[in-house]
């Protein structure tokens, strides 16, 4: 038996860096809706700027995957968010909503980048027999961010205004960056990537490859099925939920932050727990459990009536979340080659994208032509439609995993 620590020395420096970064855009999304409504944004436009600034990792995230597998994951990590930083600077400044579209457009270039790359680091830095618990540690480290960001962001956006919230932040993502470019510098970090220069050609051969498999029917089709299920109908609500705890639940800044940061909490605690049941049982024993207890969840917001009822409906909404998070992630890694990992992950990304592109103006639409809770209630389905096709096409895993 190993004694080894399920991270190690390189995997908590990324996890520092990763943290610094997300504190910062935890911060500023959780509040973006309603900065861009004090700007005089309507909720059409709202949806309408998540909507076009979706656009910017749907054209660059497959390119940064396959960066990442070409020139090195940490290279690519740093490179995207010595663009992204810039975008928080735009967020501080922001004379009208308009800007925010601008700066939401710049610091998307860090998902497109960054995205591909930080489960590819991950799976090469763990061993497969305990990929599902590294998966579910790394996760429960990093999802501190979902704790600090909004209680930070609802504090001081409601004690001082959301400009010096958005300029902490700004400090926050500069900092993470600094120690991205120094990581990326180091070999210790890293090993040196074999003279691969980038091409088109190899390109375009890598990304066919990759399609096959992502159509081909096996255990791939159908991760990526349920993926665009989640994507598309989450995307619905991500930016309506501020929105939607402030108007309907009543609640300021603050107690809305605090809401969030339950959220975070209980990914936290049920992230290791999913990595935990991968290892032992099986992803789709996680998966299942996660769109189970989301769905639970939403309806548990939308029927809410006071603070606690939100934090409570939150907590569950974590608990879902974070089961899901190891058991998508160890899944890909154990069917996709180490070598095409980053390409598999920018790909997904950018296919999932165009299906979910016109969703948060959808949401938005749905929102004023219907109910605000209309959108909630479409994802609710969406999570109880995916339980049966995790439970009964997943289990091809195990077979595909030994070929």
């Amino acid at each position: 038996m190993s004694n080894k620590p399920l991270l190690n020395v390189n995997l908590r420096w990324f996890l520092v860096a990763m943290i610094l970064a997300n504190i910062a855009g935890q911060m500023a999304y959780t509040n973006l809706s309603l900065y861009m409504l004090n700007l005089g944004a309507s909720i059409a436009e709202v949806g309408l700027v998540f909507t076009l600034a979706a656009l910017v990792p749907l054209v660059l995230q497959i390119f940064g995957g396959w960066l990442s597998d070409t020139i090195g994951r940490l290279r690519v990590i740093a490179i995207g968010s010595s663009v992204a930083v810039f975008g928080y600077l735009i967020f501080s400044v922001a004379p009208s909503w308009e800007w925010v579209l601008l700066g939401l457009s710049v610091e998307y270039i860090s998902n497109a980048m960054v995205g591909p790359s930080f489960n590819s680091y991950i799976s090469e830095q763990s061993d497969e027999a305990q990929r599902g618990r590294v998966f579910g540690m790394a996760s429960s480290f990093y999802m501190v961010v979902t704790v600090i960001g909004p209680a930070l962001g609802g504090f001081l956006a409601y004690r001082l205004g959301f400009q010096p919230m958005l300029r902490v932040a700004f400090l926050f993502y500069l900092s993470a960056t600094l120690l991205r470019i120094w990581m990326a510098t180091r070999e210790r970090f890293e090993a040196k990537k074999d003279a691969h220069k980038p091409t088109w050609s190899a390109f375009r051969m890598e990304i066919a490859s990759m399609f096959g498999l992502l159509v081909g029917g096996g255990i791939l089709t159908w991760i990526w099925v349920t993926d665009a299920l989640g994507d598309m109908s989450f995307n619905m609500i991500d930016q309506l939920m501020p929105i939607f705890l402030s108007d309907i639940g009543g609640l300021n800044l603050e107690q809305i932050g605090y809401v969030n940061a339950a959220r975070g909490v209980a990914v936290i605690l049920s992230a290791p727990l999913g990595g935990w049941l991968v290892d032992k049982f099986s992803e789709k024993a996680a998966l299942a459990m996660g769109f189970g207890l989301a769905a639970i969840a939403l309806v548990a917001l939308v029927i809410a009536h006071s603070f606690i009822g939100f934090i409570l409906a939150m907590l569950i909404f974590g608990l879902g979340t974070g089961a899901m998070m190891p058991g998508y992630n160890s899944l890909i890694s154990k069917v996709v080659p180490e070598n095409k990992r980053g390409l598999a992950f920018g790909l997904f990304g950018t296919t999932l994208g165009i299906l979910s592109l016109p969703f948060p103006w959808v949401g938005a639409q749905l929102w004023e032509r219907i109910s605000p809770q209309t959108p909630f209630l479409f994802v609710v389905a969406a999570c109880l439609i995916s339980v049966p096709i995790v439970w009964w096409k997943f289990g091809l895993a195990k077979k595909e995993e030994e070929k």
